[in-house]
């Protein structure tokens, strides 16, 4: 399972309680997972091998793109106190310092659109595991996932290397640079401009920025005007 893992440090960090029933105030003292395992593996997934309670990790300055699961549930009807939910599944790996081999572990998603609540920040991701008895002084893990299926974004990182590119570029073009993709360099981020074009420009010149969202791009196109065009100081 392990071979062709891309590794990712985290940090492990306190989730809502409510999948292992742990907080004083969930409706569901049992815990959600335990109330959806049994409903998981009628359509044959099977969580007995893993903890009933999801390890939250958090990657810095991050999100993930998330695609093929292994095993998904759409719409599942687990519990009376709000609309059904659709669920994915890959199978990862978790190691940590001194933890010897690394564990055949589950990541575990919720899809945001069809969770009403306990929604979690776009930075991490929970996942089902054995447990690990040390897991009270364990704060840095590293999660091992098919680059091919999760993929992490940086965007922070995207956009400086995305501005890098534009630089002489817009030195040397000036306004025709954004002319060409049917853009307005002054009015970019109040008219809110289709980036279908940039996007096919990109895709063969840098495709890791396609994983940037329309307002991401755009801001960098921004910057890149004020830095290097007709109206930078």
């Amino acid at each position: 399972m392990q071979n062709g893992l891309q590794w990712h440090e985290a940090r492990r960090v306190r989730g809502y309680g409510v999948a292992s029933g742990q907080a004083s105030d969930s409706p569901y003292p049992a815990g959600t997972i335990a109330l959806q395992a049994p409903l998981f593996a009628e359509r044959g997934i099977d969580l007995s091998p893993y903890y009933a309670g999801t390890l939250n990790l958090a990657f810095s300055d991050s999100r993930w793109q998330l695609q093929h699961p292994d095993a998904q549930v759409v719409q599942l009807r687990w519990t009376d106190r709000h609309p059904a939910e659709t669920f994915s599944f890959w199978r990862v790996a978790l190691r940590w310092q001194g933890g010897g081999p690394a564990l055949a572990a589950l990541l575990y998603w919720p899809h945001p659109e069809t969770k009403q609540r306990h929604h979690h920040h776009s930075d991490r991701l929970e996942v089902l595991a054995p447990w690990i008895p040390e897991i009270d002084q364990l704060q840095r893990f590293e999660l091992g996932v098919d680059p091919r299926r999760c993929r992490r974004v940086q965007p922070l990182r995207l956009q400086a290397r995305l501005l890098e590119a534009l630089k002489f570029r817009v030195l040397a073009s000036q306004e025709a640079f954004y002319r060409a993709f049917d853009l307005d360099p002054e009015s970019l981020l109040s008219d809110s401009p289709s980036t279908l074009a940039l996007r096919s420009w990109l895709a063969s010149v840098l495709p890791g920025a396609l994983d940037l969202t329309d307002r991401e791009l755009l801001e960098v196109l921004n910057n890149a005007w004020r830095l290097y065009g007709d109206g930078f100081s």
